[in-house]
């Protein structure tokens, strides 16, 4: 028997099938605020009217809210109930009326981020996904549309800056307060609602849309903030340009603002005219952010204004299609990006990053389709599967569809359903018939879980040569058996004496099987498939001896050119890993002949240069080894550092291009110096550590300072403790520099790592309360995979230790740091069970939040 005190209630699954259509919508609602930090009152009157002939109630969803008064149609009205959380009303007969709601609430001790909360003196909002019922009673759905009025009221010292959606209309002050009246004129879903009240600067600009228009745009950032806007502002003006040219889409207000936010469980917020960011994705300087960090506040700006068109023009009719707004924008970021810098690179890093995030995802036991059929908890659909691998299918079908038959479907879908709430069917019928293709197949990637494998082979007839594929896709929880899909296969075959070949080719794969054929070859050819990484799939496929080589240094596809290098290495480690006899000498050669391209393109010698993570080696294997494979990738990256020596030390004895330079190729170079000083790091020469230590000194900016400190924190020296010491004292703060003091001892190699990021815990600078710092550290720990998988589970203990901590405050960032326990089965059975025992443990704890028993009971099962 199992005392039930201890074991959590699971919550309610709600499933994509139970879908009915809103029993009442809210076209219009008026929201008045008297804002404080520990006691705001709203006052919400909404007009509500009813879809359908049969009277039924009014539900009106809340968490943790009570109502103080209710009134129907201007009138004082009893006839209302609470049913758990949510208030119903009954209208009695009624097809429309106003429905009046009084609340108080406490944003002050709101330590979940969600809905309006304090941070730093100031009140903010996050609404997304189901924030707006923990400040006021609504049917808060993402299919409820309403055009809104927002009165704000509130203490002129304490809060001179009122700002929400849509246009200011009215202003004024009223003895020691002033308030604001704020109307947007674009019906919108309850979780796009934002409010913002405190003491903020703004960096002010314009821009003028293709029709003429003036738009004012606003940075809003603490004080002495505003001269780290720039870089975002700029992005934010480059994003509105190429939205009009690229997709044909024009901002629609007169106000597009952006508010900075320290205390943020998201990267950012599309909120209708008034997006409210993470700070990290706003504030960049040279003197406190790298080059990477630049990239991510132009991809991110970009991400959150294209949501204007796809996400808040036309949103999403339930959470089921979340896909449908944040695979579309991502995919939008991603072309944007790599439009603003360099296209093969930016590919690089969204495959790298598909490959650590969504693959182990689509893997594991928290798999799902990017349309989901179930869930009890929401937030924990954020996830890579829904925004990644949801931007790599409307990839193919861009893919498929070619440039102008893409946008004559995206033009169809945006004109079809402005101003509606849709489905992930609705976008792909819009594809169909603005691109004269049939997808009946391709549907089969919104139903089904996991990556797909495509297992290749070679057959010769004649001196005829072809390519055999079958695909597959492995069992995944609940979808034992799966269909072959519809996927876009970008090939080519070259003769690798010269003598010809086949040339970029689009073949569309539809069944188990398929044969292609490669044309006439005297031997067998060298084969560049998946080009682009035009399907997100696996590639099985044994390749000839020096293959993988020649590829590296002769494809004409620079992405292909990077899988085949990366490859080699990584067929190289796996083989050491094993115990098997592996020879580096074939990798050290393609290094060294990929180096000679580095004056051209530094960015992208870089990254192909760069060994595979040892969580990607893992997941090469049946059963992880997390110590050999830390143990055997140090070794080759030793052995390709003695080799190359000469070659290191050339390039960072080139003089460092200035951090405030941010082309494509002064970042590339800044990045090549980066990994050329840990591939000398990691041979053990003497000189070594004083030469990171002269880097970290001599920057003039973040990139080579933090790259350098990265480098030292990994070893034991004197310059280690000395440059942490300085960058601390230097940046102690500044909370998102500070960050990656912590960040940076959480990633390191040496043994003691678990126990740094322990005693890391304590330090008087680190806060559960911000997720930005918890992220850093603990986040980090959970990407470490030898110190994470410490053969002694106290990585896992750790982990562990902070959910049960920070379930209470914050369970939706607690929740994230669950599935690296999750994946369990992919480890030895001593590792194995000391993680399902932390699950336990987890699950163990009364009342455990949604988010958390969702995510560890789901782990727990495998």
């Amino acid at each position: 028997m199992t005392d039930a005190s201890s074991t959590p209630a699971i919550p309610a699954t709600i499933h994509r099938g139970d879908y009915r259509p809103p029993e009442w919508q809210v076209p219009d609602i008026a929201l008045d605020f008297a804002l404080g930090i520990e006691e705001t009152r709203v006052s919400a009157a909404l007009s509500v009217v009813r879809h359908g002939d049969a009277p039924v109630p009014l539900t009106l969803r809340g968490d943790g809210l009570a109502a103080a008064a209710v009134r129907v149609d201007g009138e004082s009205w009893n006839d209302w109930r609470m049913d758990g959380p949510d208030l119903i009303v009954d209208l009695g007969d009624r097809a429309a009326a106003v429905v009046e709601v009084d609340t108080v609430i406490d944003p002050g001790a709101n330590t979940q981020l969600m809905g309006l909360y304090a941070s730093n003196g100031m009140l903010c909002t996050q609404c997304e996904a189901e924030g707006f019922r923990r400040i006021t009673f609504h049917p808060d759905r993402p299919d409820v549309l309403s055009r809104y009025k927002v009165r704000m009221a509130g203490d002129k010292t304490m809060f001179p800056i009122l700002l929400s959606n849509g246009n200011c209309v009215a202003s004024g002050e009223e003895g020691s307060d002033h308030w604001a009246l704020w109307e947007d004129p674009w019906p919108k879903p309850s979780y796009l609602f934002a409010l913002v009240a405190g003491d903020l600067v703004v960096n002010r600009d314009e821009f003028v849309t293709m029709s003429g228009r003036k738009v004012e745009l606003g940075i809003w950032v603490r004080d002495g903030d505003a001269p780290r806007t720039g870089h975002a502002m700029q992005a934010l003006k480059n994003s509105m340009a190429w939205d009009e040219r690229v997709y044909g889409r024009e901002y629609d207000l007169d106000l597009f603002n952006i508010v900075a936010v320290s205390d943020f469980n998201m990267g950012a917020m599309e909120n209708k005219g008034l997006n409210i960011f993470n700070t990290r994705y706003i504030l960049a300087d040279p003197d406190t952010a790298t080059d990477l960090d630049y990239n991510g506040v132009e991809g991110v700006v970009a991400h959150e204004y294209f949501h204007n068109w796809s996400g808040n023009r036309v949103t999403c009719r339930d959470w089921f299609q979340l896909s449908l707004k944040e695979g579309f924008t991502v995919f939008r970021d991603q072309s944007f990006s790599a439009d603003m810098g360099s296209p093969p690179v930016k590919r690089i890093e969204d495959v790298r990053l598909l490959r650590a995030a969504q693959f182990p995802e689509d893997a594991g036991p928290l798999a799902h389709p990017i349309r989901p059929d179930s869930y009890q908890e929401i937030s924990n659909f954020y996830t890579a599967t829904v925004y990644n691998k949801g931007a790599e299918i409307i990839r193919m079908m861009a893919t498929l569809l070619g440039p102008d038959r893409f946008r004559k479907g995206t033009d169809l879908y945006f004109d079809r359903h402005d101003g509606e709430a849709a489905t992930c069917e609705d976008f792909v019928r819009a594809m169909e018939e603005g691109g004269g293709i049939d997808l009946t197949l391709f549907r089969r990637w919104y139903e089904q879980a996991g990556t797909p494998r495509l297992r290749l082979s070679l057959a010769e007839e004649s001196g005829e040569w072809f390519l055999d594929v079958a695909q597959m896709v492995p069992p995944t929880p609940g979808q034992p058996d799966k269909q072959p899909a519809m996927m876009p296969l970008r090939l080519a075959a070259f003769a690798m004496d010269g003598a010809g070949g086949l040339s970029d080719s689009l073949v569309t794969l539809t069944g188990a099987t398929q044969r292609i054929a490669l044309g006439r070859f005297v031997a067998r050819p060298a084969l560049s498939v998946n080009r682009g990484f035009s399907a997100p799939v696996i590639i099985d496929f044994e390749r000839a001896p020096g293959e993988l080589a020649w590829l590296a240094a002769h494809d004409d596809d620079p992405f292909a050119r990077y899988e085949a290098l990366q490859q080699l290495m990584l067929d190289t480690l796996v083989l050491a890993v094993s115990g098997e006899t592996a020879d580096a000498q074939s990798v050290i050669d393609a290094v060294a002949l990929t180096l000679r391209g580095r004056a051209a393109d530094p960015a992208f010698v870089a990254e192909a240069i760069l060994l595979p993570s040892e969580a990607f080696i893992g997941d090469q294997m049946v059963t992880v080894d997390p110590d050999a494979i830390r143990r055997e990738r140090l070794a080759l990256q030793a052995a390709i550092g003695r080799a190359l020596e000469s070659e290191w030390r050339a390039i960072l004895a080139e003089v460092a291009p200035p951090a405030a330079i941010l082309s494509r190729k002064a970042k590339g170079g800044r990045r090549l110096r980066g990994v050329a000083l840990a591939y000398l790091a990691a041979t053990g020469i003497e000189d070594a550590p004083a030469l990171a230590f002269r880097i970290f000194s001599d920057a003039d900016g973040m990139t080579e300072r933090q790259a350098a400190l990265a480098t030292l924190a990994h070893g034991e020296s004197d310059e280690r403790t000395h440059a942490l010491d300085i960058f601390y004292q230097r940046y102690r703060d500044n909370p998102l520099v500070l960050d990656k003091w912590f960040q940076v001892q959480s990633w390191s190699m040496r043994p003691d790592t678990v126990e740094a990021v322990k005693a890391l815990s304590q330090h008087p600078d680190f806060t559960l309360s911000n997720p930005n710092r918890v992220r850093s550290l603990y986040g980090a720990l959970t990407g470490n995979q030898a110190a994470f998988h410490q053969g002694d589970g106290a990585g896992y203990r750790l982990i562990a230790d902070l959910v049960i901590a920070l379930d209470p405050k914050n369970p939706q960032t607690a929740a994230k740091m669950i599935p690296p326990l999750g994946r369990w089965k992919r480890f030895d059975d001593a590792r194995a069970e000391m993680m399902k025992a932390e699950l336990g443990r987890i699950l163990a704890q009364p009342g455990l939040s949604r988010d958390v028993t969702e995510q560890a009971s789901k782990s727990l099962l495998g």
